[in-house]
């Protein structure tokens, strides 16, 4: 398998189509056919990575963006078009066309998009992938976007680790395909893949588009107090499954985290190493200790340090209380390279003071670990907006 060149492959499960997914099963279970776009692969500094999805109705209702409105409009009518006509395309938007002006994708980047008709017909294991992705179990979703037999475009496999269900029209294909979406979905990463025509390692002519949907990534927020609860709202406002986790039972309730998706009652060393121990963090977790106490910071600290595999770790505090919270640390035995893992004081410098204004800091310092961003205005900055994204790996200090 390979990646055309100049395009970028890793783009991230979350949002495919997630932000799209009930209105699209609505028109789905009421017998109707929509037309879908996909973001399928982007150059240079397109404004979404791929993934990103819109959908036509049969009423002609729209959910989802593509391109931050840089060229839906003209999406629109193709999508029209293709539900009506059953018959998909895969369509290039950017720079390059000589339309581009007029559509008006005006950041500079290209976009492939693939626009099919999804029905029970050509789609008929959408409600199963649907309840796969509601249940955080892992599934893939390959869908042909280019082959020289027209009538191939469009098949899809559903691949999920221990099962298939669909064809792509050979069993050749269909078994190179699974191999590597598997390696797609286990990496958390989604793109185009190119075979020969009938699933040949080497040659030209078929294009594969594998959409990865695993598991939302975790954010443990440990600490129920005020800026636990702005910090929850920001994670689940970036796609994570949040738990509040808090010995004091008084402070731990659903009532004062509304909207998370689990409340814990736990000491948080010990809720934490539970969850290592049942394989429950892994390289995309996020952990946030907020609980500003040496008797709970401490020792849930030695054991996220301690993880090879973790996303993120912050903990709060003044400078004071982060020296202190280091000598105890260095006292419970964690070495200068563990000690580098964590993010502390949490946050980027802001200059916010209230509990919200401090979590959006927070989310700030995470994705700005997570995609390498330097936390400097744009205005003092060159180059393109949305760089090139590097290889997802756990998140140091």
């Amino acid at each position: 398998m390979r990646c055309p060149s100049g395009c970028r492959p890793d783009a991230p499960n979350l949002v495919i189509v997630r932000d799209v997914l009930s209105d699209l099963l609505a028109v789905w279970r009421a017998g109707g056919t929509a037309g879908v776009g996909t973001v399928v692969r982007t150059f240079a500094s397109a404004p979404r990575l791929a993934g990103a999805a819109m959908v036509v109705a049969p009423d002609g209702t729209v959910s989802g963006s593509v391109s931050g409105g840089c060229v839906e409009g003209a999406l629109y009518e193709l999508a029209t078009e293709v539900a009506g006509t059953g018959v998909p395309v895969l369509q290039r938007y950017g720079i390059s066309d000589d339309d581009a002006f007029e559509i008006g994708l005006t950041c500079g980047g290209v976009l492939d998009i693939f626009v099919e008709p999804v029905s029970r017909t050509t789609f008929g294991e959408l409600d199963a992938v649907a309840a796969d992705i509601e249940e955080h179990r892992p599934v893939a979703v390959a869908t042909v976007i280019a082959h020289p037999d027209a009538d191939r475009v469009g098949r899809r496999l559903v691949i999920r680790p221990h099962g298939v269900a669909g064809t792509l029209g050979s069993a050749r294909a269909d078994d190179a395909v699974t191999d590597d979406a598997r390696g797609l979905l286990a990496a958390g990463r989604s793109g185009v893949l190119s075979y020969g025509p009938d699933g040949q390692r080497r040659g030209e002519g078929m294009e594969v588009f594998v959409a990865g949907y695993a598991p939302r990534p975790r954010m443990l927020v440990f600490g129920a107090i005020d800026f636990a609860a702005a910090v929850a709202r920001q994670g689940a406002l970036l796609g994570y499954r949040v738990t509040v986790c808090d010995a004091r039972p008084v402070f731990a309730t659903n009532a004062r985290f509304p909207g998370v998706d689990e409340v814990v009652v736990d000491w948080p060393h010990r809720y934490l190493g539970g969850q290592v121990d049942a394989g429950l963090i892994d390289a995309q977790t996020v952990i946030c200790v907020l609980t500003h106490d040496p008797k709970f910071d401490v020792p849930v600290l030695e054991i996220a340090l301690r993880l090879t595999e973790v996303g993120y770790v912050g903990a709060m505090g003044s400078r004071r209380t982060h020296a202190d919270r280091l000598d105890r640390l260095r006292a419970a035995g964690l070495t200068d390279a563990e000690l580098a893992r964590l993010h502390s004081p949490i946050g980027l410098d802001l200059g916010g003071r209230t509990p919200e204004e401090t979590a959006v800091s927070i989310a700030a310092e995470i994705i700005a670990a997570r995609w390498g961003g330097g936390g400097r205005p744009l205005t003092q900055t060159a180059g393109p907006i949305h760089a090139e994204s590097p290889e997802r790996q756990p998140i140091s200090g």
